[in-house]
């Protein structure tokens, strides 16, 4: 099988589906098994459609935005999502483009992510009714499997060549770093994965980011083995103008549970959104009409700071419901014009790194006022940033217990207008 690759935002017949033409106006799709297939078959009626995530972390993060938009999406166009919250997979964890194996999570401690993240996947999805997104948990069946029943069953079905072709395999082994037989097989849970919601749920196509590539195609064809039509899609990797990875920090990424990163704190990462980028996260990352997308990103100068203010309104509506926008805009509004204070936590770290020694720079990246140490360091040394009100032009300066306020907060301002206010916990 052979990726359809998307050239100019078309596939090479006329469109015959709406969910296949707002996905890539949108820029959703970036890979598709076979795209004019799945067209026709949108175009048929109702389709259900998957998206996985791991619970390798206590909340999902901007990257999981693209996959879940696009589920959003098809939802909104009469199609039935399913999300799974992989309590199987996460007890492996995918080594998909990592140069190194993920920790292994306790089953406790699985089950613990899994109720964080599905508090923010069903705002993001609509729950009710007979038609409403399922969510599912793969440990339903995964675990269900015996060691020798899983190989006769499946392992067959799988060459270790074949395999070996993917580049998320084919990384690992070319950096000389190993790959376990357990990582190995992850992609074979997946495929399953795929099989299993096609025979329990009628489901005919994953959704996935561009690093599942090779476990996608794997369960499409495991799939056809079976007697069934299935397809593959894969957004972009989310990425800035400037080609860096977005919504990740040195310290940490930008959650979307609102105990891991504030609704302020969230509106404030996409306010920051460089000139740059702000008509490409209009389209992926709000349900805006184009004609509106495309009037905010020609706003030119001091007037584009208003079209990021509604991006960031908007998808802070979208992750964390529309009250919680309205005051994460009202508090930016009255920071932005210099004349308020910030009297919650935007942004939360553990109170043992103080004890472990943690520095300013790391400080000023993990709010995502810089992206780098390096760019920290230029702010600092700039007289540009400020704890507590009081100016540090030293990058060397470490974050003590002394500079918290008894509540354990610290107040950082890097500029005039952005500002964060650390919780230690």
């Amino acid at each position: 099988m052979t990726k359809h690759m998307i050239e100019a935002g078309k596939p090479a017949t006329k469109l015959r589906s709406e969910a296949v033409e707002v996905l890539l106006e949108r820029g959703l799709i970036h890979q598709c098994t076979d795209i004019e297939a799945l067209d026709a078959r949108l175009a048929e009626g109702p389709l259900t459609a998957y998206a996985g995530f791991d619970a390798t972390a206590a909340s999902l993060h901007v990257g999981h935005l693209m996959p879940l938009m696009t589920m959003r999406w098809l939802q909104k166009l009469g199609h039935r999502p399913i999300v799974v919250l992989g309590g199987g997979t996460s007890q492996i964890g995918d080594p998909s483009f990592r140069k190194d194996a993920r920790p292994l999570l306790e089953e406790r401690q699985i089950a613990a992510n899994i109720a964080t993240i599905r508090r923010s996947v069903e705002r993001l999805v609509d729950m009710e009714g007979a038609d409403g997104a399922l969510l599912v948990d793969n440990a339903e069946w995964l675990t269900e499997f015996k060691f020798l029943e899983f190989l006769r069953d499946y392992g067959s079905q799988f060459t270790v060549n074949r395999m070996m072709t993917f580049d998320s395999v084919k990384s690992r082994l070319d950096a000389q770093m190993p790959l376990t037989v357990l990582e190995f097989c992850y992609m074979m849970l997946q495929a399953v994965d795929f099989l299993e919601l096609a025979k329990r749920h009628d489901c005919a196509l994953q959704v996935g980011g561009s690093d599942q590539w090779g476990n996608i195609v794997n369960g499409v064809e495991l799939g056809r083995r079976d007697g069934r039509k299935l397809h593959g899609l894969t957004v972009p990797l989310l990425t800035t103008a400037s080609g860096s990875k977005m919504g990740k920090t040195a310290a940490g990424a930008v959650w979307l549970h609102p105990e891991h990163l504030s609704p302020f704190g969230f509106w404030q990462f996409w306010r920051n959104t460089a000139d740059a980028d702000v008509a490409r996260f209009l389209r992926l990352f709000t349900e805006l009409p184009i004609r509106e997308v495309e009037r905010l990103a020609a706003l030119k100068g001091a007037e584009l700071n208003e079209a990021k203010k509604i991006l960031a309104t908007q998808v802070t509506t979208i992750v964390h419901g529309p009250e919680d926008a309205r005051m994460a805009l009202e508090q930016g509004d009255a920071l932005f014009s210099g004349e308020g204070e910030l009297s919650e936590p935007t942004h939360q770290m553990p109170l043992k790194a103080l004890a472990d020694g943690l520095g300013l720079l790391e400080v000023v990246v993990h709010t995502g006022f810089a992206a780098s140490n390096g760019e920290a360091r230029r702010l600092v040394e700039g007289g540009g940033v400020r704890i507590n009100n009081q100016i540090v032009d030293d990058p060397r300066r470490r974050i003590a217990t002394g500079d918290l306020a008894a509540n354990d907060r610290l107040a950082l301002a890097v500029g005039k207008r952005r500002k964060a206010l650390i919780g230690f916990v």
